[in-house]
């Protein structure tokens, strides 16, 4: 006899096709009505995830609540997922997955009692290989989810053990056949795909049925088609349950279940590759809070008290966005502003945290006679790079005889470049720093000592950009035969929908390169050497700033993009030099090998290309969200243009100049290039640590004789 246990739910997306709000008005709505069906039915069991759904209704009708609290005790109402919300599994930082677990388990622990050992993501897109390991961390050993479906995706069984990496931990993963929601009536076709997939020796499935998206649950019809139907399937018995009543029964059978390795991807591409500004605002304000938890791991404990309620506040705001329609752009206009409305205010709250905790030490420092910048880093590892600042100068620009010294009075070598500010007064300095993690250094502002040069960086910066007319071109370094191919830039037809449903990768015609005018050499000293392109591809206009640094094995592209296209997405496509044999892109919390097939795929920070004959070469892309590549070459996607929150068949209307188009606008990205070398992940690692964890910088006049007129000669001494 297999066991079809029945799980009556209802999904409700908090932000999609609606603002948050209306997601707070279906989550009480729903569970009213549930609350309300289950006293109906003694018989029947409600499955539920999400800490923020529940603290809605604690927050909103104490009364509903407790109703809920009672169904739970009685064993009517079954919690799963245990998390903050249900996030999108590839685009956040371990950190963000972490907190997303370690809320939901405080939150539940504090008003329940207990923490579900069932983790729960039905609807995100695709499931990083870094999960099973960080469910086995929180104690959950079970995992439910949907995405990617088995035409997406094929899999042994729907119900498996999986492991993110081999030697990794190992979590009882079940996929669900039909769907979470049952939109229209309940059929017995359904209960076979349930049945299909099942391991030999497995004899217990899962089928959920329910009204979703916007809330909902079972009705009266559908549990009674349940009752109706209970043996209507030779050998087969329907069961109203649970996925913890599942897993219970499931337990004696785990030896039967097939084991799978590796992440479970891919549905709906388009999603990361759509409002770039979430992204940037998830990824900046995981790193902003970063910054801010360690600068106060060390400061006293009334400060650590202090700022936690903030911290907090803004940790729960970050998870909240980071769910999946949220973090993947398929939500509706209104809704995106209203996540980058938030996640402003949670960056704004990290930010004062880090400012405060920084500055309580920064000033406590000892008066000195000299103006100084002094640094902080917090980043966790060493700090080892160059660091841009503008400093306050009472209206006098930066003299030749001027310089930076260190702590002890050595000077340091320097450059200015090109101020954010058009006055004719303000300059900004780019200089070396190295900074222990948890560390402090201060450069004072002086006259250089007499005979005493900074030293000069080795090797040379120098290097030669060389276009060509279709946008390819090379880097050359002052090194004879030291080459590297100049990444291109791409526009891609995609007429996809805001999803890309359908598809595993963008492989539209291509319809323009870049058009660069010559390149003009705009930096040139002993820290930083810059050329500048000026161009144009499609119906927008690039800047593209290359740089090289003193001693650095890399190539600095800061490019800036005004975007003002429909139905195109911008590419980079990067050509080592030679072939690419395997591909290792960031994932949460490390690197993972993945083939190179030309599939579309999520990307954190990096990817590690080894090359044919035997080198490594790697880019570092903390901005970039989507990668793609064979053996050619390795493919960013750096931006797509399609309406906010077209589902296809929904035919769009001509012309559509009046509806929202995704990330139009400008749009600056920093990566970083690593020539055919002997590069490692490792080293990778720390460039995207480097470019997304910067010192925070105060500037000093404590202790200076006096504050100077403009252009005073004697200053500073």
């Amino acid at each position: 006899m297999r066991t079809v246990h029945i799980v009556f739910n209802a999904h409700l997306d908090p932000v999609w096709l609606w603002p948050w709000t209306a997601g707070v008005d279906e989550a009480l709505n729903t569970c009213y009505t549930l609350c309300r069906t289950l006293d109906r039915h003694p018989d029947i069991i409600f499955t539920r995830g999400e800490a923020w759904v529940y603290e809605q209704v604690r927050r909103h009708d104490p009364a509903l609540f407790r109703r809920i609290v009672r169904h739970i005790r009685a064993g009517r109402w079954s919690v799963v997922g245990g998390w903050w919300i249900q996030p999108d599994c590839n685009l956040p930082g371990l950190e963000n997955l972490h907190q997303q677990i370690s809320l939901g388990r405080a939150w539940f622990e504090q008003h329940l009692g207990f923490f579900p050992r069932i983790g729960y993501n039905v609807d995100s897109f695709g499931h990083s290989a870094a999960l099973p390991d960080l469910l086995a961390a929180h104690g959950q050993p079970h995992y439910v989810f949907m995405r990617p479906m088995a035409h997406e995706t094929p899999l042994p069984a729907n119900v498996f053990r999986w492991r993110g990496r081999p030697g990794g931990k190992t979590v009882n993963a079940f996929r669900i056949s039909c769907g979470y929601a049952t939109i229209f009536p309940p059929t017995l076709e359904l209960v076979e795909r349930a049945l299909a997939p099942l391991p030999n020796g497995v004899t217990h499935t899962m089928c959920f049925l329910g009204v979703g998206d916007h809330g909902g649950g079972p009705n009266e019809h559908m549990i009674q088609w349940v009752r109706d139907h209970q043996h209507a399937l030779p050998g087969v018995r329907l069961e109203f349950s649970s996925p913890e009543r599942f897993f219970r029964a499931l337990a004696p059978q785990l030896r039967h279940l097939p084991l799978v390795t590796g992440e479970l991807q891919m549905h709906a591409i388009g999603c990361y590759t759509g409002h770039r500004p979430v992204k940037l605002g998830v990824r900046r304000t995981e790193n902003l809070l970063a910054l801010a938890q360690r600068a106060l791991a060390t400061a006293p404990a009334a400060a650590r008290r202090a700022a936690q309620p903030a911290l907090a506040e803004a940790w729960r705001t970050l998870c909240f966005n980071s769910f999946h329609d949220t973090l993947g752009g398929s939500c509706t206009p209104s809704a995106a502003r209203a996540a980058d409305d938030q996640l402003a205010g949670a960056k704004a709250a990290a930010e004062t945290v880090l400012s405060e905790t920084f500055r309580r030490r920064a000033h406590a420092l000892p008066a000195d006679p000299r103006q100084r910048i002094v640094l902080a880093n917090y980043a966790g590892e060493p700090f080892r790079d160059f660091f841009e600042h503008e400093p306050w100068l009472e209206w006098t620009h930066w003299r030749p005889d001027w310089c930076l010294l260190d702590e002890r009075n050595r000077p340091v070598p320097h450059q200015l470049v090109e101020p954010e500010t058009l006055l004719p007064d303000t300059m900004r300095v780019l200089f070396p720093a190295t900074i222990a993690a948890g560390g402090f250094r201060t450069f004072r502002l002086a006259r250089r000592p007499a005979g005493a040069a900074a030293p000069t960086p080795a090797p040379a910066p120098a290097f030669t950009l060389f276009t060509a007319p279709n946008g390819s071109g090379t880097l050359q370094t002052a090194a004879v035969g030291s080459l590297c191919p100049l990444p291109e830039l791409q526009l891609v037809e995609d007429l996809s929908d805001t999803w890309s449903h359908g598809l595993d990768r963008f492989a539209g015609p291509q319809l323009d390169h870049a058009h660069w005018a010559a390149p003009v050499h705009v930096e040139s000293g002993p820290v930083r050497q810059a050329w500048r392109l000026h161009g144009t591809i499609g119906q927008s206009r690039l800047c593209a700033d290359w740089r090289r640094y003193a001693g650095h094995d890399c190539y600095e592209l800061r490019l800036r993009v005004t975007w003002h296209e429909h139905h195109r997405l911008l590419r980079l496509a990067w050509s080592p030099g030679d072939e690419i044999a395997r591909r290792e892109d960031g994932i949460p919390g490390g690197g993972l090998p993945r083939a190179s097939d030309g599939r579309e795929l999520p990307l954190r920070d990096r990817s590690l290309l080894h090359l044919a004959d035997g080198e490594r070469a790697g880019v570092v892309a903390p901005e970039v969200f989507a990668v793609s590549g064979d053996a050619q070459a390795v493919r960013l996607t750096l931006l797509r243009s399609c309406p906010f929150a077209h589902h296809e068949p929904k035919v769009l209307p001509v012309p559509l100049e009046h509806y929202a188009w995704i990330d139009q606008g400008e749009h600056t990205f920093t990566l970083r290039f690593f020539p055919a070398g002997r590069v490692t992940a490792r080293e990778l690692d720390r460039h995207a640590l480097l470019l997304q964890q910067r010192p925070v910088v105060a500037d000093l006049t404590r202790g200076m004789p006096e504050r100077p007129y403009k252009d005073d000669p004697a200053w500073p001494a």
